[in-house]
């Protein structure tokens, strides 16, 4: 078994694949260590499938997956994760905005005893206004809520030990909050910087679109990290809320009809709806909240499925796995 796997998702990344062979094996083989590369074809329309096939074919330490279709960076370093043997496990972009020669940094402090070493870009090169700004606020925002103090949650180079990956499900676009989510098991985690380089070839995938995305992610990191063993603390408080503040209103209500007789239809029609709509609100709230304490009983022995479809591994050439084309 390989001490190290390098998992890099690629999405038609034709004029980069061959370079970064290069660089990682060159890299990977000054550390005089057992490793493996695990490259994942995100559903490429262009060449990049065969070029990586013909890397598998010469090399191998190269696992090549090829995905049927694009299902996005989260999955498909989900589908690197899950076919990698490696003790440690480090993932990085495939498109050589990471540099390859970064990753003895990454090795001294996992040999060091963190469980997460993740990059941070201190120095970026790329737009201000449209990458920049909006990827400060988020990871300002990110640390708060996640109570992880580090500087850049966004990039996908980091460093992993093993154990700590196989308790953390991967799906949507969670794969930057690792470092939160781990956290939560108790992971030792630090920073090493990085360069940031502009792309030489090729189209980003990237957008500020994305970036909205991340806000969303953030509610359920949130929820996670705090009431992911106790679902009913959060609705339940929330439910009660509903309850008492209807209550109180509902009981207001009898006072102006029995003491004061006073007309509730003609006079606070709008109210005592108002009082009705709180009290459902909340035995709704409070009954969500017991099927969530119900779903956490099964919380450890989940039936996870995959997020993703894989069409081939390649290993070897003789190894190879899937429909023939």
């Amino acid at each position: 078994m390989p001490k190290y796997s390098i998992v890099v998702p690629v999405h038609n990344e034709q004029e980069n694949v061959t370079d970064l062979y290069d660089r990682l094996k060159a890299v990977m083989e000054t550390s005089g260590q057992s490793f493996e590369i695990v490259l994942v074809d995100d559903g490429s329309s262009d060449k990049t499938f065969y070029l990586l096939r013909e890397i598998a074919a010469v090399d191998s330490r190269v696992i090549v997956v090829r995905l049927r279709r694009n299902f996005g960076q989260t999955s498909a370093l989900a589908a690197g994760f899950d076919h990698a043997r490696g003790e440690y496990i480090i993932a990085m972009d495939g498109d050589l905005q990471h540099d390859p020669a970064d990753i003895p940094l990454f090795l001294e402090k996992i040999n060091e005893g963190y469980d997460i070493v993740s990059g941070w870009r201190s120095r970026r090169v790329d737009n201000f206004w449209l990458r920049r700004l909006p990827s400060r606020c988020a990871n300002w925002l990110m640390a708060k809520l996640s109570g992880v103090d580090i500087h850049d949650f966004g990039t996908t180079f980091k460093a992993y030990r093993r154990e700590i990956l196989e308790q953390v499900p991967l799906y949507g676009e969670l794969h930057r909050f690792i470092p939160a989510l781990a956290s939560w098991h108790g992971a030792t985690i630090c920073e090493v910087p990085i360069r940031n380089v502009n792309r030489e070839r090729g189209t980003s995938h990237y957008g500020i679109s994305r970036t909205f995305r991340v806000f969303f992610d953030l509610i359920t990191i949130r929820f996670l990290l705090r009431y992911l063993s106790r679902p009913l603390h959060f609705f339940g408080t929330l439910g009660m809320m509903s309850i008492l503040a209807g209550s109180g209103v509902t009981v207001w209500l009898l006072v102006e009809k029995f003491l004061r007789n006073a007309g509730i239809m003609a006079t606070h029609g709008p109210l005592m709806i108002c009082a009705a709509v709180l009290l459902l609100a909340g035995f709704n709230m409070l009954a969500v909240g017991l099927l969530g304490e119900m779903q956490v009983r099964h919380y450890h022995q989940p039936a996870r499925r995959a997020p993703y479809s894989v069409e081939r591994v390649l290993r070897t050439q003789s190894e190879e796995q899937g429909v023939p084309e």
